[in-house]
């Protein structure tokens, strides 16, 4: 499975949901949605973006662990 550590890295950079949606251009809830792991899927455009917004690499947001089945 696929986590999401965007939260973690939001605050090592000490930026707000609200910040950075407004830099990335899109709503505050679907943000949301990407930092509570709850999306399905995410557009490489918005991670570009969200990459540079927060001066990481992808792997700095994306993590692989094995699925507990």
């Amino acid at each position: 499975m696929i986590i999401v550590n965007l939260d973690v890295m939001m605050a090592k950079r000490k930026i707000s949901s609200q910040e950075l949606a407004d830099k990335l251009g899109i709503t505050p809830a679907n943000l949301s949605i990407l930092k509570t792991n709850k999306g399905k899927a995410i557009r490489f455009s918005t991670l570009d973006k969200i990459c540079a917004a927060l001066k990481c690499m992808p792997g700095d947001i994306l993590e692989y662990r094995e699925s507990e089945e």
